[in-house]
């Protein structure tokens, strides 16, 4: 990656706020998924480093991230760790093929239809002429 292609990528990165956090935990595999799915959503992401709890550097920490994802270290700057990574369309289908979210064909949902009171009472006269008698009667003023 060039170094003018890195200041365009830390430019749209200026913008975005850290969607991930890492704590005293430190990495765990949970962590890797949740990087990984994020940046197959994203491509560009930003992940917050509490520097009093965790167990290792900011900078360790990115490249123990980066490496097993394939992602690139943009930038590293106090406790922020920013990642990029291209997003790859068949290795996301994989993923939610694997998973078992790949989209079925749509089911057509049966339409309801809302009867009002008077449309209710009309059906109901048609099935039983002796149902007239069960409207109430209507007195003028």
């Amino acid at each position: 990656m060039t170094s003018k292609e890195r200041a365009q990528l830390r430019a749209k990165a200026n913008g975005l706020e850290p969607v991930i956090q890492i704590g005293k935990e430190g990495i765990s595999d949970n962590l890797l998924t949740q990087i990984d799915d994020t940046l197959d959503a994203r491509e560009l992401i930003k992940i917050r480093v509490h520097l009093e709890t965790a167990p290792k550097t900011p900078k360790e920490l990115a490249q123990e991230i980066a490496y097993p994802l394939g992602a690139e270290i943009i930038q590293v700057i106090g406790g922020i760790i920013v990642l990029y990574r291209e997003a790859d369309e068949e290795k996301i289908a994989e993923k939610k093929k694997k998973r078992g979210l790949v989209k079925k064909k749509a089911v057509v949902k049966k339409k309801v239809k809302i009867k009002g009171k008077r449309q209710r009472q009309r059906e109901k006269e048609a099935k039983n002429p002796y149902a007239v008698y069960d409207r109430p009667k209507f007195r003028g003023r």
